[in-house]
């Protein structure tokens, strides 16, 4: 599985991209927003520790077995040109997939120890969903492909709202469908910056399906409607606190998108990309901030 060629330090670091554990950061992070939003009793702190574990594992898996089954695809783009697999600091092999099944497992298997099967549901069709659904099916095939593959991270959501209430109230159904909608702009903004690679190599991503101009203004779109909902859930039981957060963070994502419609260039694009990561931040930290401030009996 690992290369002679690399130290301690440098599998660390490969491990990370490997397993994708930024993104696992912010998978976990919403499985927090969704417990957060969801009116009723918390989980003690331990059965919240171990369930956010549990979603971390898996989105882990399903971010290894992303990076394992495009290498061939990752070679050819001089973005991921770099990664593990690819140049060889990490050897592919049945092994790999054997211990990412492990790890999917693990993870499924501690989020119903931790809350309930519900929650352990959602942990593991999140995880399948971007590793089969969006991956190996849809990715090669339709410029919807992260459009469908933006319910990993709501199913997140639903994970967390299931430790507190399996029956889902209105609040973390709504914070779901903000992260639904939230995946594909923020992807699109990348893919924008990224679209010669995409193009080369025949990945029907959108702005290579319809260019830069009509993709920035589906970005736009998307920004206008995640950041309305993102307020609605003000409407039942969450405070002061979740709704400036939301306001603030949607205004701020629209405007970048705004000006990426007046001027779809790779820099509107990376700024939008990072404005939504500072969108979804706000939102899910305003969340949990409010839950402990104002409390949700």
């Amino acid at each position: 599985m690992r290369s002679a060629l690399t130290g301690p330090r440098s599998l660390a670091a490969d491990l990370v991209s490997v397993f994708k554990l930024r993104i696992g950061v912010v998978i976990t992070a919403s499985a927090l927003g969704g417990i957060a939003v969801t009116p009723g009793p918390l989980p003690e702190a331990h059965r919240v520790v171990f369930l956010a574990l549990a979603v971390f594992m898996a989105s882990a898996a399903s971010g290894g077995f992303n990076q394992l089954w495009e290498r061939g695809l990752d070679a050819r783009m001089r973005r991921t040109a770099r990664r593990p697999f690819v140049a060889g600091r990490l050897r592919a092999g049945p092994s790999w997939y054997v211990s990412i099944l492990l790890l999917l497992i693990a993870g499924g298997g501690l989020a119903a120890a931790a809350a309930n099967p519900w929650a352990a549901g959602y942990t593991l069709a999140g995880a399948l969903t971007y590793a089969f659904v969006y991956t190996v099916w849809l990715k090669p095939r339709t410029s919807l492909n992260i459009v469908v593959g933006g319910l990993a991270g709501s199913f997140a959501v639903l994970a967390g709202a299931a430790a507190v209430d399996p029956g889902l109230a209105p609040e973390p159904v709504l914070l779901a469908i903000v992260l639904f909608l939230w995946t594909p702009p923020h992807f699109w903004a990348l893919a924008m910056a990224a679209k010669e690679d995409y193009a080369l190599c025949g990945v029907p991503m959108l702005p290579v399906v319809v260019g830069d101009a009509a993709c920035a203004k589906f970005v736009f779109a998307h920004a206008l409607a995640l950041s309305a909902i993102a307020l609605l859930p003000a409407l039942f039981s969450m405070g002061a606190v979740y709704l400036v957060a939301a306001l603030v963070g949607g205004a701020w994502f629209s405007w970048k998108c705004w000006l990426l419609v007046r001027e779809p260039t790779k820099k509107n694009a990376i700024r939008a990309f990072l404005a939504s990561l500072s969108q979804l931040s706000l939102l899910l930290t305003g969340a949990v901030a409010d839950r402990l401030l104002t409390g949700i009996g």
